[in-house]
């Protein structure tokens, strides 16, 4: 009996060692890794023209896509219902005036996916977003575009082609690295 406990006592000593260094690897990989970070993916308007956004902002302006050529510009899908969209935003904010504080920075603009006005302003509101973001209330900029869900980026060189597409929660960092590969000035 007594050599019985003992095996189970060595057994429960094994498997809680297992346990321990399985919670450490885990925490390693977890703290190694950004919290998250978009997908770079392929679209069959890389290397296209982008399609034209001639829309309303929300703040009742109305914004151009052709007249931002000449710089580079971020064009980012949101939603306030979506939950990578709340968690990008932070990084939008950072990235945009980061931006801002360059004689060629890159330009913003939201694109308002599959969502009421009074949301997404007050989404825009809560992250306290200073870029255009425009109303797409057929969703025809979306589908012009084949965003299928938020948040969906892409990258316009100054020409006015697409140069990137990102599927999922941007960092600053990432946006930055991209157009650093892409050639941008920084």
């Amino acid at each position: 009996m007594a050599e019985g406990a003992r095996r189970r006592s060595r057994s429960v000593r094994i498997a809680a060692l297992v346990v321990v260094l399985l919670a450490c690897g885990f925490a390693v990989v977890a703290g190694t890794r950004p919290s998250f970070e978009a997908t770079v993916a392929k679209s069959a308007l890389l290397g296209k023209p982008a399609p034209a956004i001639e829309a309303t902002t929300l703040r009742g302006d109305h914004f151009s896509l052709a007249a931002e050529h000449g710089h580079w510009v971020v064009v980012n899908f949101f939603s306030s219902w979506c939950v990578p969209c709340q968690d990008e935003a932070p990084d939008l904010v950072q990235f945009q005036w980061e931006q801002s504080q360059r004689a060629a920075g890159a330009s913003l603009v939201s694109v308002v996916f599959n969502d009421t006005v009074d949301g997404a302003r007050s989404f825009v509101s809560t992250y306290g977003t200073t870029w255009p973001a425009v109303v797409d209330p057929d969703g025809q900029i979306a589908a012009h575009y084949g965003v299928a869900s938020p948040p969906t980026t892409f990258i316009v060189n100054p020409a006015g082609v697409i140069e990137a597409n990102l599927l999922g929660p941007v960092t600053a960092k990432q946006l930055e690295h991209e157009l650093t590969e892409l050639g941008a000035p920084s």
